[in-house]
């Protein structure tokens, strides 16, 4: 029987060896994971007796491939919804809420443009210029950034739609493929002529559509999704035990440890893959995406301070205002039992160009956030429970031209040697399950692995 080494145990390491366990249960798939768990991003961490999210805290509903996986292992049935939606936009004057009817951050109503107060009213104006802006001609990747500039000017850029759009990669709006990240923008204004009217047509279908929630998760939060894989695969998953180099040998594939090398027909790379693939024009393509670091600080407020947030789930911050990109309100957006009727907070820290935070201190970093929420909210300077996670060099950074690298990675890989994962096909869960499913049937293939499932 062959067998196939899965390098990373977070959820797309899970997926592959899960799908190729499925296809056929007697195929020998050996997971390694370097850390003490499983789980990668999406792992918890405890505050104060809470179990709250270190990582992702949903995955998006309206791409199928998370809830998909979720009802295949039976968990189907735990999935719930956002308690609260709805975002603010932190302003100098205080939180101003995004409209509802956006799409992308973008209002589907045109009075939204005219009249919302986190842009200046010059700046409206020069966003409502999107309606009468040629269509772009070329063909080729761009910035996000160019096309939003060009399409609503630099202000309502900077400070209305980069925090959203930009801060769900942890990037610089200038630096990021809009065909990697947001296409549907390009396919709006090749449509519509106008992103406004893009994001109308887009409210109205959904309105239409009955689309249900756009966010789901398990009742005990998205951790229970890798629990259930690592559960599937058993001893098959080895944690505390890093890839340290991969090489040809005797015919196969050799993955080197800290203890006895394993060999392999096929090796599928979810981590640092650029490290550990041979010399070549893959490995020299994957050196090249850049990655930033980011962390999180998790509050628990004192007991009776929940119901001082304002309705909502959390708001984001134009790059550089705050100490903070993003803050979500756990206990309005997800309430739970054990939370009471406590405040507590997730304050995301750290992007591309505001790396130097993380080289604060923990004590620093908290303090900066709890100062801030405390002039933004009515809350106390301190919170009762704290804790930060840092995630080193853990978001990749998908430049113009991304789509065009990760081919030629791909058309390039060693024969019997595959790559998925955040760092090429999408930062969000769903993304990450959808690859993790086409690169274990790429590799049952490559082995002539029959289906006995």
């Amino acid at each position: 029987m062959p067998r196939v080494v899965v390098v990373g145990a977070g959820v797309s390491g899970l997926t592959v060896a899960y799908r190729l366990r499925r296809r056929d249960p007697a195929c020998d798939v050996v997971v390694l994971e370097a850390d003490g768990a499983t789980g990668g991003k999406l792992r918890s961490v405890e505050v104060g007796g809470l179990v709250l999210p270190a990582g992702a805290d949903s995955f998006l509903a309206r791409k199928p491939w998370a809830v998909e996986l979720c009802r295949e292992l039976g968990i189907g049935g735990e999935l719930v919804e956002p308690r609260a939606s709805g975002a603010y936009l932190w302003t100098e004057r205080g939180l101003v809420p995004y409209p509802t009817g956006t799409a992308f951050g973008i209002p589907g109503d045109l009075g939204d443009v005219f009249r919302w107060p986190g842009v200046s009213r010059a700046g409206r104006r020069r966003a409502l210029a999107d309606l009468w802006k040629h269509k772009r001609r070329e063909d080729g990747d761009v910035s996000l950034g160019s096309v939003l500039r060009r399409r609503f000017g630099d202000e309502a850029t900077d400070r209305a739609i980069a925090p959203l759009l930009a801060g769900l990669y942890a990037g610089d709006v200038d630096e990021l493929s809009i065909r990697a990240t947001f296409p549907e923008l390009l396919a709006w204004e090749a449509a519509q002529g106008s992103l406004l009217r893009g994001a109308q047509a887009a409210v109205r279908r959904a309105s239409k559509a009955e689309a249900g929630p756009m966010f789901l998760k398990p009742r005990a939060g998205v951790q229970r999704l890798t629990d259930e894989l690592a559960a599937r695969l058993g001893d098959g998953v080895k944690i505390g035990t890093a890839a340290r180099h991969v090489e040809r040998r005797d015919g196969r594939w050799r993955v080197s440890t800290q203890s006895d090398p394993i060999d392999a027909d096929a090796v599928v790379l979810t981590s640092n893959p650029a490290q550990l693939l041979p010399a070549g024009p893959a490995a020299t393509e994957l050196a090249e995406i850049r990655y930033v670091s980011t962390g999180a600080v998790l509050l628990v407020y004192p007991a009776g301070t929940g119901a001082r947030l304002p309705a909502g789930s959390g708001f984001v911050v134009p790059r550089g205002a705050a100490p903070m990109t993003a803050c979500t309100w756990l206990s309005s957006k997800w309430p739970d039992p054990s939370y009471g009727d406590r405040a507590v907070l997730r304050c995301f820290v750290g992007a591309a160009g505001e790396e130097d935070i993380l080289e604060a201190p923990d004590e620093d970093l908290i303090d900066a956030c709890t100062r801030h929420l405390a002039a933004l909210l009515p809350l106390p300077k301190r919170a009762d429970h704290v804790a930060v996670v840092r995630w080193p060099n853990a978001m990749p950074q998908y430049a113009v031209g991304h789509l065009e690298r990760v081919e030629r990675i791909r058309s390039t890989l060693p024969a019997g040697i595959f790559v998925t994962g955040q760092s090429l096909d999408g930062v969000g869960i769903a993304d990450c399950v959808r690859a993790a499913g086409e690169t274990a049937e790429a590799v049952a293939d490559a082995i002539r692995l029959e289906v006995r499932a």
